[in-house]
């Protein structure tokens, strides 16, 4: 697995994804459950079903984060359906505030989702979100490959 920061994921093909869904979700503790619902229901229909345990895990935590820790209202929920992979990225309007990896305390409630995804995905993630000239927030995201496609 390797990591980018403030970097997008990259195909190895160059090509546009087959398919791209999006949400858009208050940013408040419930959401974590209809992302995980709308990731799954994506996969279904794009014919990852065996990617969906690990990319609810992901995105639930994705999605925490920016709940917990993002000065926001609102986040999207993204997944780029490729070929032979899938991307999910999570939006916010915060881009001052980045996620980043920490070592958690043996007895610590939290701490661990950052390297829960980056164990659970190809690749993962935080990059920035431009508006022309202007910095308007930041996309965390992880790569998830199906290993019986491609």
């Amino acid at each position: 697995m390797s990591t980018a920061t403030l970097d997008r994921p990259r195909t190895t093909d160059g090509a546009e994804p087959a398919s791209n869904y999006r949400f858009t979700a208050p940013a408040w503790p419930g959401t974590a459950r209809v992302a995980r619902e709308f990731v799954a229901a994506a996969l279904v229909a794009s014919g990852y079903d065996a990617l969906i345990e690990n990319a609810c895990l992901c995105v639930s935590d994705v999605v925490s984060n920016v709940v917990r820790h993002a000065r926001v209202t609102s986040l999207a929920v993204e997944v780029a359906v490729h070929h032979d992979h899938v991307v999910v990225g999570v939006s916010d309007t915060d881009p001052g505030r980045l996620p980043w990896r920490r070592e958690a305390a043996v007895d610590a409630e939290g701490g661990r989702g950052l390297m829960l995804v980056q164990r659970l995905s190809e690749a993962s993630g935080v990059a920035w979100e431009w508006d022309g000239l202007t910095l308007v927030g930041k996309r965390v995201w992880f790569e998830l490959r199906d290993s019986s496609v491609g």
